[in-house]
């Protein structure tokens, strides 16, 4: 369920059973850096390039800054996730690239932190955020893509639901090298497993 949060200023959360997303905000900086430092080895394969300054504060509230336009132009919408019981920072999901007139459609992108990968989280936020896409959102499609060698992505994106739809060419610049990408969508008249 998607609920308008006025505490923690304007922007969506989502609530699942161990899970709370919710848009990024200044004082989640040091979690953040913190988590992404001890994964950059696992992040890396399946990023763009990190700069000298990825993890820095400023870079961080550059990252707040283009977030923020990005809602104001309905471009995009970002979340962190974290566990409810503890309050840990498990990773994000990122939707952008928000087209509206005749295609209500976004792509997602998301990343896990090493120590929370494999435990059914990042399962468990999309089947929670996708839902809310597509009502809250107004969406009728999202689509994602990830390397074919990420098979565990793959599978995730398969056990969600969404659907592969082909390969798309030297898609992204990935880690300094353009890559092919699987591309899969979701539509908002597809079955999305429960949470």
């Amino acid at each position: 369920m998607l609920e308008k949060l006025s505490l923690l200023g304007s922007g969506p959360r989502v609530v699942t059973e161990r899970l709370v997303l919710r848009p990024p905000k200044l004082s989640d900086w040091e979690a953040w850096a913190e988590l992404r430092s001890d994964s950059r080895d696992f992040l890396v394969p399946w990023e763009p390039i990190w700069t000298i300054d990825s993890l820095s504060k400023a870079n961080f509230r550059a990252r707040l800054r283009r977030y923020a336009r990005e809602v104001k132009d309905d471009l995009g919408q970002a979340f962190f996730i974290f566990n409810q019981e503890n309050h840990d920072l498990i990773g994000g999901i990122t939707l952008g690239n928000i087209r509206r007139g005749v295609a209500q459609t976004g792509t997602l992108g998301y990343w896990t932190g090493q120590r929370h990968a494999r435990q059914g989280y990042m399962y468990e936020a999309l089947c929670g955020l996708i839902p809310a896409l597509f009502d809250e959102f107004g969406l009728r499609r999202v689509e994602a893509a990830c390397l074919p060698s990420n098979i565990p992505s793959s599978r995730l994106l398969e056990k969600v639901g969404f659907t592969k739809e082909g390969l798309a060419r030297e898609y992204l610049c990935i880690n300094g090298v353009w890559h092919d990408h699987l591309l899969y969508a979701i539509l908002n008249s597809d079955p999305v497993p429960p949470k």
